[in-house]
């Protein structure tokens, strides 16, 4: 039987993954629970299901998006891990994300008040781990999409969480009225096929392009992802120079959706963490105010925090200091109410 051929908008190809590793390179691995909502054993129903995340992930800000624009915020509870994971010193081992909602951050010098307990298992795990644990499994990653009921991980690989998300909406108990609600992935061949194609360019070139510049130990590896990522923002910025308000035309969409979390933390974090400072979003007129529409959407703001970004990014940096910074144009997330900084 030939070989499924790798959707290279959801996961990164996995051939010779070891030995491009070892070669500096960074290559994403592949989630390994792939149920869905509205199999038979996960039936779509308010109040069974359960988000644990990290606000410092972007793959997590694509799910906390998905569920604050489709007004789902009620019906599917969620918990937020510390960004910064555990270090050499815990029991259980370093890189492990944890629910401490009394751990201190070092850019603020408080506890972070979005971070929480774990509250979804009943068991009040400590680690992410721990819940993978629970099923004979060795992962330790987020987004987790959990099920309250059957006490089951259903999913965790972000691209599928968003789109059963969206075709569930109503079903999972949307406080969004159905006309008013987005739908991320509206049906029609052509809509669908131009939001695959778009998803498919942004996960590559931006998503885990930004990954691969940022993490990658190769100088050539680093430069060739460098390259990919600004001639992406290149393609996206003539595509939006049309006066279109969204990607695919008037309507937001889950091509939006995908390419948010990244912009949302280029000029902020990975201009400098990621070494991508060829230029920040707002040097890209079209992008910026796209950027900027889409923060002022409802429910936007409130899904993600830039000082969980910063917190989880350079606190594990090399030395751990959080850069204070950018203060011009002006702080942010408040540049993003101001689309004319780019003109």
């Amino acid at each position: 039987m030939a070989k499924a051929k790798t959707d290279t908008s959801v996961q990164e190809d996995q051939t010779n993954a070891a030995i491009r590793r070892a070669r500096g390179e960074f290559v994403r691995g592949v989630s390994g629970f792939r149920h869905a909502i509205g199999d038979v054993d996960f039936p779509a129903e308010p109040g069974r299901y359960h988000l644990f995340v990290a606000f410092n992930c972007p793959w997590c800000h694509r799910v906390t998006l998905a569920r604050s624009v489709l007004g789902l915020q009620d019906s599917i509870t969620m918990d937020v891990a510390f960004p910064n994971r555990t270090g050499e010193d815990d029991p259980e081992g370093p890189n492990l994300w944890e629910f401490t909602p009394d751990r201190v951050s070092t850019l603020t010098g408080t506890p972070l008040p979005e971070c929480t307990y774990e509250n979804g298992t009943g068991q009040s795990y400590r680690l992410t781990k721990e819940i993978y644990r629970a099923e004979g499994a060795d992962e330790h990653s987020v987004p987790i999409l959990y099920d309250k009921i059957a006490k089951r991980i259903v999913n965790n690989e972000s691209a599928e969480i968003i789109r059963m998300l969206d075709r569930h909406a109503a079903a999972l108990g949307s406080n969004v009225a159905e006309g008013a609600r987005p739908r991320l992935y509206p049906d029609g061949s052509v809509i669908r096929g131009e939001i695959d194609a778009l998803n498919d360019l942004i996960y590559q070139g931006i998503n885990n392009g930004a990954y691969k510049a940022g993490f990658s130990s190769d100088q050539s590896v680093y430069a060739a992802a460098f390259t990919a990522y600004f001639d992406t923002l290149d393609q996206l910025e003539t595509r939006l120079s049309d006066g279109r308000p969204f990607l695919t035309g008037d309507r937001f969409t889950e091509a939006d959706l995908r390419l948010f979390p990244t912009l949302y933390r280029h000029d902020p974090v990975y201009y400098l963490r990621m070494k991508l400072n060829g230029a920040k979003i707002y040097d890209y007129p079209h992008l910026w105010r796209w950027l900027c529409r889409v923060y002022a959407l409802d429910g936007v703001a409130d899904s993600n925090s830039l000082i969980h970004c910063r917190q989880g990014y350079f606190g594990r940096s090399w030395n751990g200091v959080v850069p204070v910074g950018p203060l011009k144009p002006m702080p942010y997330p408040e540049a993003y109410l101001h689309p004319e900084l780019a003109d």
